[in-house]
C-alpha cells in the first residue's frame, strides 16, 4: 500500500530518530545521489543502464521525484559495466558532454556540474576562517577535491569512496572532475565513511557529504546517526555539508532531519544551488557548525582574484544569495516564525 505525505513525514522521522548502533550495521554511500549497499555486501543483480536508453535517449526517472523524468540524447555510450556494489554507465551526450550515470541515476554532466562542486565545497570552506584538515565522504568523480584543492591553505584532504570503479572510471572518462585526485594532499580510502570517521574523532575542520537520496539503505545519511558521527568526527569550530536534496520535491525529508540536527550541532542552515540536469533543476545543501555561533551565510574568506577567475559559479555574493530561500520552502523547513 503505497503511504501517504503523512505516513512518509512519519517514517522519516522514526528514522532520524534511529540508535546509533545503526552506524555499525548500515553502509553510508559514496556516490552522488544514487542508492547505496550494505557496507561490504554487493549489490543484487538489477537495473540495467543500458535499458534507460530508448531511441536514442537516455531517460532518468525515480521513485524520489515520482511523475517527472530527465532525458538526454546519447551520442556513443563510452562505458557500461556492474562494478562490485552497481550499475555504472558513462555516455557522451549530444548538448551535455560526457554523463556518469549510477543505477540510472545522473550523477555529473560535464556542463553544469561545476555549480554542485563549486557550492558544495566553498560554502563550508570560505565560511571557514582557516581549514586544515578537509574529510570527503563519496564525492568519487573527483569533483569536490578539485574545488577543496583551490584552497592554499588546506593541507591535508581525505576521501572515504566504496566502489574504486567510480573513481577509475571518471579518471577515464570526466578527466575534469577527476583531475582533483592528483593533488598531492589527497589521500584516498577504499572504506565505509561512517566507520572512517568512528576512527578519526575530532580531527576535520571541514566535512563534505557527497551523499545519495534517501532510498533503501541509503536513508542512513539522512538518518541522526551519520550526523552523530560527523560532529564526533569535526573539530570545535567546524562544518559540515550534506547534501540536501530539492526544496520543489522534498522539503518532507529536509525539515525533520534539519530539527533533529538543530539538537546535536550549534547552528543549522539550508543553502541551495541551480543545475538542469538534477530533478527540478536545485539541490541544496545543509550546513551545521560545531561551537561556531554566527553559522555560515556570510563568507569569513574570499577568493583570491586569481582564483575567481577560474571559478564559474561561486562568488562571495552568491554565497550569501544561496542562504536567501522562497517563502515557501523558509516556512516548510524552519517554520513560520524564521
Amino acid at each position: 500500500e503505497q503511504q501517504g505525505p503523512r505516513d512518509r513525514r512519519l517514517t522519516i522521522l522514526a528514522q532520524l530518530q534511529a540508535p546509533i548502533h545503526l552506524l555499525a550495521s548500515s553502509h553510508a554511500s559514496t556516490n552522488t545521489r544514487t542508492p547505496s549497499i550494505m557496507s561490504g555486501t554487493p549489490a543484487p543483480v538489477g537495473l540495467n543502464g543500458m535499458d534507460l536508453i530508448i531511441d536514442g535517449w537516455f531517460h532518468e526517472r525515480g521513485e524520489m521525484w515520482p511523475g517527472q523524468a530527465m532525458s538526454l540524447k546519447v551520442e556513443k555510450v563510452l562505458d557500461h559495466h556492474r562494478s562490485e556494489f552497481q550499475d555504472v554507465l558513462v555516455f557522451e551526450s549530444e548538448k551535455h558532454g560526457n554523463v556518469l550515470v549510477l543505477d540510472g541515476v545522473i550523477q555529473v554532466t560535464e556542463r553544469d556540474e561545476f555549480s554542485y562542486q563549486e557550492m558544495g565545497a566553498h560554502l563550508p570552506l570560505f565560511a571557514h576562517p582557516n581549514p586544515k584538515r578537509v574529510l570527503v565522504i563519496g564525492g568519487g568523480d573527483g569533483g569536490m577535491l578539485r574545488e577543496i584543492a583551490r584552497h592554499p591553505g588546506v593541507e591535508e584532504i581525505v576521501e572515504c569512496e566504496l566502489d574504486k570503479d567510480v573513481i577509475e572510471v571518471c579518471k577515464t572518462h570526466l578527466p575534469s572532475l577527476a583531475k582533483g585526485y592528483d593533488d598531492p594532499r589527497v589521500t584516498v580510502k577504499i572504506m565505509d565513511g561512517a566507520k572512517f570517521m568512528d576512527e578519526n574523532q575530532d580531527a576535520f575542520d571541514v566535512i563534505i557529504t557527497d551523499s545519495s537520496d534517501p532510498i533503501g539503505p541509503a536513508s542512513v545519511l539522512f538518518e541522526m546517526p551519520f550526523y552523530n558521527a560527523m560532529y564526533k568526527s569535526l573539530r570545535e569550530g567546524g562544518i559540515i555539508c550534506s547534501q540536501g536534496e530539492c526544496m520543489w520535491l522534498h522539503v518532507d525529508v529536509i525539515q525533520p532531519l534539519v530539527n533533529c540536527v538543530k539538537e546535536v550541532f550549534t547552528t543549522v542552515e539550508y543553502a541551495y544551488t541551480t543545475i538542469p540536469t538534477y530533478p527540478s533543476g536545485q539541490i541544496g545543501f545543509i550546513i551545521a557548525t560545531k561551537g561556531k555561533a554566527e553559522g555560515c551565510s556570510k563568507p569569513n574568506r574570499k577568493p583570491s582574484d586569481e582564483i575567481q577567475k577560474q571559478l564559474r559559479y561561486y562568488t562571495p555574493e552568491i554565497h550569501e544569495a544561496s542562504f536567501v530561500l522562497p517563502a515557501f520552502a523558509k516556512r516548510a523547513i524552519f517554520g513560520d516564525s524564521a
